[in-house]
């Protein structure tokens, strides 16, 4: 699987420089390039019909990769808000913080979510940083119907 696009929405101080988010950011990439699809093979080959591949077959293989490859920890529930705002895909500690990983596997409701959690642990001060990972609109038809996709979010991105 390849990264079509990387943008940061906000960087606060020095971290975007630091060697933490080079081994962070290396690890996530690699964790993507590792992606085979369908299970079982050894590339990444979409099957080319509407809705024709599952997203969470996907999403599972970066997470084995981050978990066995890196150290991250699958599924972290954390408490920093009055009610849970649900579990964390993917986390790294890193100094007695944590860096959240999100990977979209629902609607763009669910991407609007995945971003709240993530902003309100940045706000919070429990988060050093977060990453999102979304399909494309390219590969949006091929995937899980109405899987919220980069295209769909990015007008957000100022919010």
């Amino acid at each position: 699987m390849k990264i079509v696009r990387e943008i940061s929405l906000l960087s606060v101080g020095n971290f975007e420089e630091s060697s933490d988010w080079s081994i962070i950011r290396a690890e996530i990439r690699d964790a993507i390039s590792l992606i085979a699809h369908p299970p079982g093979t050894s590339s990444f080959t979409i099957n080319p019909i509407k809705h024709g591949n599952g997203v969470k077959p996907i999403k599972e293989a970066c997470m084995i990769a981050l978990r066995d490859r890196f150290g991250w920890r699958l599924e972290t529930q954390i408490n920093y808000a009055t009610r849970s705002p649900g579990k964390v895909d993917a986390t790294k500690v890193i100094d007695n913080y944590l860096f959240a990983l999100e990977w979209e596997t629902g609607n763009i409701s669910s991407s609007h979510r995945a971003i709240n959690k993530m902003v309100l642990g940045l706000l919070r001060g429990v988060f050093l940083g977060a990453a999102l990972v979304l399909p494309s609109r390219k590969l949006y038809p091929y995937l899980t119907d109405r899987i919220g996709n980069y295209e769909e979010l990015e007008p957000y991105f100022d919010v």
